[in-house]
């Protein structure tokens, strides 16, 4: 599995778009996203295994909560799974979690980008829970990755992203306002 320090692999692929466009139907719903989209931006990319699942919509559905958070950190969101886009588009119009989903929707059909990340489970051929955070310079800066059957909490990867951007030492539970580590006045009040 690629980590922390090693770069975003290319990628091209297919996605349902965010928003109302989203839903206008194919041909129209469509987009081409790639590790080049979006440049300058911070990226979160995450991964579910199938769709029309149980847990995947509540984590789908939590990201879109917090999207606008993860905007105003000049971050976007970037959801995948192996599913085709005319998967992920039907789900969209049928799934009233997820109908108004703010991000674009990504289709590893060739399973190409699950494979380069090294997340995908070898028994069910689908994509593990993962979830990465890259930096405006293609760099995986966090890396998580659950079982297929444990759902992960977006409100953390939303904090782990405040605790990144920050370039400081950020201590176990750190929130963003709160105060980052200091070593030398650590070091200092050892003494």
């Amino acid at each position: 599995m690629l980590t922390v320090g090693d770069k975003l692999p290319a990628f091209t692929l297919t996605a349902v778009k965010g928003g109302p466009a989203g839903l206008e139907g194919p041909g129209k719903s469509f987009e081409e996203i790639s590790n080049t989209s979006d440049a300058g931006k911070w990226k979160v990319i995450f991964f579910w295994p199938k769709d029309f699942t149980f847990i995947c919509p509540t984590e789908i559905a939590a990201f879109g909560q917090l999207n606008g958070d993860f905007a105003d950190r000049d971050a976007v969101i970037y959801g995948v799974s192996t599913d085709s886009e005319f998967v992920h588009l039907n789900w969209r119009l049928h799934n009233k979690d997820i109908n108004a989903l703010p991000f674009p929707m990504l289709a590893d059909v060739k399973r190409e980008l699950s494979t380069a990340l090294g997340i995908l489970d070898k028994e069910a051929g689908v994509a593990l829970r993962a979830t990465f955070i890259v930096d405006p310079d293609g760099t995986i800066q966090w890396a998580s990755v659950n079982g297929l059957n444990v759902g992960r909490n977006p409100q953390e990867v939303l904090r782990v992203l405040d605790a990144l951007q920050t370039d400081e030492l950020c201590p176990c539970g750190w929130e963003k306002g709160k105060e980052t580590l200091n070593p030398d006045a650590l070091f200092k009040t050892a003494a």
